[in-house]
């Protein structure tokens, strides 16, 4: 059997260091062979033994060692992937302008393959213009840069900086692996919002719903995957939003209406993956609602929600953009009826695309797998048989990519 390429796990010289010992780890367990190059400053953090002894390969550090096998040029032309974590300020910037003084940035010079790139630094040096305009170039030339966690930082600092968590980089490498093509989405805005929304009744109830936000989520980090910039408004979810995504957190229906609206006015493609409610209480009790020794219940009185998608097709008006996609999901007698239901709601929404499922199984919500029509008011409804929701993530994004225009 010939063995697969590996991935070359790059590590920078910051403090970040030490949570790229977990990320060769899971990367390892998952079958994934693994040739770390760190830099001299990066060593100084995490030494070659720890290196070696999780990769089972000798670390590959200088320019100068076996130059007879030039590693120089070498492990970026064999790589299957090169993921830099963390990836500093200073390696950002070297990496922008083609310097090549080390084998880290060597090897992102000759890399042919996909690479990942994710950020760990304190926050004054992420949101400097500099680090941002590299980013920016970066993510230009088809690299993928992950949006960095917020959370605590060297010291007492906290904010957005912080090297995002190993098992969620680990995923977006295997995403990477399992499509192997060159970032298809490079340049596209994308926002999503995905999970439960949560009506107060009063301050310890609320009406709910199902969702468990992972169909959203698997479009989230399969988009990321494909090269885009993504905005994530999470609602209730159960699964952990994806590496590389700015994540929006909310809670009712008017609190993901007011996200929404406010991220749409700068996305090329929306949507709308979250289980919205469609009624709330129509009063919240300021107190806990208390059980009535007389047997009594309270009654609770219900309003309508407002259709955040309905109002995002209207504000887009005639021009076109951004591209919206809607999901529904609906208890159908058959497949006949769970068409006619889908090509009816789409009429009313005048979304581009939406997506139907039926969810009168009840295996759809916290399911790993889904079945769905992808419909369109021009051309044939596409059927997806069940099939693990980060195939159905890429095959809408097949489909939403022959319809929003090349970047």
């Amino acid at each position: 059997m010939v063995q697969e390429s590996p991935v070359v796990l790059g590590v920078a010289g910051g403090i970040a260091a030490y949570k790229a010992v977990e990320l060769l780890r899971i990367l390892r367990e998952s079958g994934i062979d693994v040739v770390v190059v760190p830099t001299a400053n990066a060593l100084r953090f995490v030494g070659s033994p720890t290196w070696e002894a999780l990769s089972g390969r000798p670390v590959a550090t200088d320019v100068w060692a076996n130059t007879h096998q030039v590693p120089h040029v070498r492990l970026g032309q064999q790589a299957r992937a090169v993921v830099v974590a963390p990836a500093t300020a200073d390696l950002l910037a070297r990496a922008v302008s083609g310097i090549a003084d080390d084998l880290l940035t060597n090897t992102l010079l000759t890399a042919s393959c996909p690479v990942i790139m994710a950020p760990a630094m304190h926050t004054e040096m992420w949101q400097h213009p500099a680090t941002q305009r590299n980013v920016q170039i970066l993510r230009a030339r088809g690299v993928i840069v992950l949006e960095p966690a917020v959370g605590r930082l060297t010291g007492t600092d906290s904010g957005p900086g912080r090297l995002a968590d190993p098992s969620a980089i680990a995923h977006a490498v295997r995403d990477v692996l399992r499509r192997r093509p060159q970032p298809d989405l490079l340049g596209v805005r994308v926002l999503i919002s995905a999970g439960g929304t949560r009506e107060s009744w009063d301050p310890v109830r609320f009406i709910g719903n199902r969702s468990s936000g992972r169909q959203g989520i698997e479009l989230a980090r399969t988009a990321i995957s494909r090269g885009a910039e993504v905005t994530l408004v999470a609602a209730a979810i159960e699964v952990e939003p994806p590496a590389g995504a700015l994540v929006v957190r909310v809670e009712s229906a008017e609190d993901l209406r007011a996200a929404m609206h406010a991220h749409a006015q700068v996305a090329d493609v929306v949507v709308m993956a979250a289980a919205v409610a469609d009624f709330r209480p129509a009063d919240i009790a300021k107190d806990k609602i208390k059980k009535s020794d007389s047997g009594s219940v309270p009654e609770l009185a219900l309003e309508r929600t407002t259709d955040v998608l309905a109002e995002l097709v209207v504000k887009r008006g005639e021009s076109r953009a951004p591209f919206i996609v809607g999901f529904a999901a609906e208890t159908a007698r058959d497949s006949e009826d769970l068409l006619t239901l889908g090509q009816e709601k789409l009429a009313r929404k005048g979304c581009d695309l939406l997506v139907v499922n039926d969810v009168a199984a009840h295996d759809v919500f916290g399911s790993t797998h889904n079945s769905v029509l992808i419909l369109s008011r021009a051309g044939e409804p596409v059927v997806l048989v069940r099939q693990p929701k980060e195939d159905l993530a890429d095959a809408l994004w097949d489909t939403v990519r022959n319809r929003i225009p090349a970047r």
